[in-house]
């Protein structure tokens, strides 16, 4: 069960026919654009008018989803996402916790007028929104969306291609129900997706089985030459330059799940990855046990998210970063058990 606050609102919302736009997160992943398409093809069953908009590009491996073409990117439709906030009597925003989170569409929303409501998943959430729904122990905010539906009491709006959706913002953020789903909730929200008919399988080989050969030779890079290993530490990290994903023709979302390959070692707790961008060090990190990578990442990269999944950045070089990360984990030794 959600506790859903002001559910009147939610019914204004769609008895009033109000506009609404659903954003999401830059550099979405799985769960921010499951979670944000889902929403708006729900909100389109209610016949509200609704758009959705991402600040940047959608990996390729999730172009395929429901909904997908009645998607703005702000990257690439500046105008036109600009024009949508500013016409909106709603803004939902979905699966971040703080405002810098929406890149240059920040600015746009923290100036609007419109009503704003907040769902998500990600620890300390920050106070910017008219409405918080926040459940940081959840594996993902795609299963939020689903409970909120059902605590509306609008489950015969929910049809295959918003099922589809939600399973796939669930079984991305929890790494196929490998982590974040220590409670049986989470598998019944999946199973009762599954009998809206949607094509497990199919999603699974559309979400892990259709990289490009640059991709997988990128990775047996990362494998091969620039995997780092600190066993005294349990801990291991991997990092890549701007010039060597240029050498791999490196698309977006190319590196996703890069930061987990070092848990395939025994004995390894903590890993990151560490990727250069034009002018800062883009940092993913990632904890078994109780070492929270979310303390990490606040205290130390500007980041946090989840005890054991975050991410941060850096504005110092590839080098001196590393080195910052090597200290803190060494000074850490005795916190990763």
């Amino acid at each position: 069960m959600l506790d859903v606050p002001n559910k009147e609102k939610f019914n204004q919302i769609i008895t009033n026919r109000e506009k609404v736009v659903v954003i999401s997160h830059v550099n979405p992943d799985g769960d921010a654009i499951g979670s944000a398409l889902a929403l708006t093809l729900f909100l389109r069953k209610c016949d509200v008018p609704v758009s959705v908009i991402l600040p940047n590009e959608v990996p390729a491996f999730l172009k395929w989803l429901p909904g997908y073409d009645v998607l703005s990117t702000c990257s690439l439709q500046m105008k036109v996402c600009r024009q949508l906030i500013s016409d909106a009597d709603v803004i939902i925003m979905v699966d971040f916790n703080e405002p810098g989170r929406l890149g240059d569409l920040q600015s746009e929303v923290e100036g609007s007028n419109a009503f704003k409501i907040l769902i998500d998943h990600h620890q300390h959430p920050a106070s910017f929104t008219d409405i918080l729904i926040s459940e940081s122990w959840r594996g993902s905010t795609g299963e939020m969306i689903y409970l909120i539906i059902r605590e509306l009491g609008l489950m015969e709006k929910m049809d295959t291609d918003i099922a589809t959706c939600l399973y796939v913002a669930i079984m991305t953020d929890t790494g196929n129900f490998r982590y974040g789903s220590s409670y049986s909730e989470i598998f019944d929200i999946a199973g009762d997706l599954v009998d809206y008919n949607i094509r497990k399988d199919e999603i699974f080989t559309n979400i892990y089985d259709s990289y490009s050969e640059n991709r997988m030779r990128l990775m047996g890079y990362c494998m091969t030459e620039k995997l780092v290993v600190m066993p005294e530490y349990k801990t291991a990290y991997i990092s890549l330059t701007m010039k060597e994903l240029e050498r791999y023709n490196h698309q977006v979302g190319d590196t996703e799940g890069f930061v987990n390959i070092p848990f395939s070692i025994k004995g390894v707790l903590v890993t990151a990855l560490f990727i250069e961008k034009k002018n800062y060090i883009k940092i993913s990190f990632r904890s078994k046990g109780g070492f929270s990578v979310d303390r990490l990442a606040s205290l130390h990269f500007n980041g946090g998210g989840h005890i054991n999944a975050a991410g941060g950045e850096s504005n110092l070089s590839m080098e001196e970063t590393i080195q910052k990360f090597t200290s803190i984990i060494t000074e850490s030794k005795n916190e990763i058990i």
